[in-house]
């Protein structure tokens, strides 16, 4: 089957909401960004939360880089 919409993939295929809770908004390097815990010191970047190209163009911060949790400003404890 072929669906042919100008709707995003999310509004039609809708995510897990176990996927969602997991998930956390966290400064990094000035920089807003939407991470998943993947071990207790480490966090893997999911979504960039800027407007400024040069952001998306940083290797250290690209959606399945690995950011030591040390160095994130507003990571809970309770992730």
């Amino acid at each position: 089957m072929i669906l042919y919409t100008t709707m995003p993939q999310e509004f039609i295929f809708p995510t897990e909401a176990e996927s969602i809770t997991k998930q956390q908004t966290v400064t990094y390097q000035g920089v807003s960004l939407i991470v998943e815990q993947t071990d207790s010191q480490n966090v893997q970047v999911v979504r960039i939360l800027s407007t400024d190209p040069q952001h998306y163009l940083d290797e250290r911060i690209c959606p399945g880089a690995k950011i030591s949790c040390a160095s994130i400003q507003g990571l809970s404890a309770n992730f």
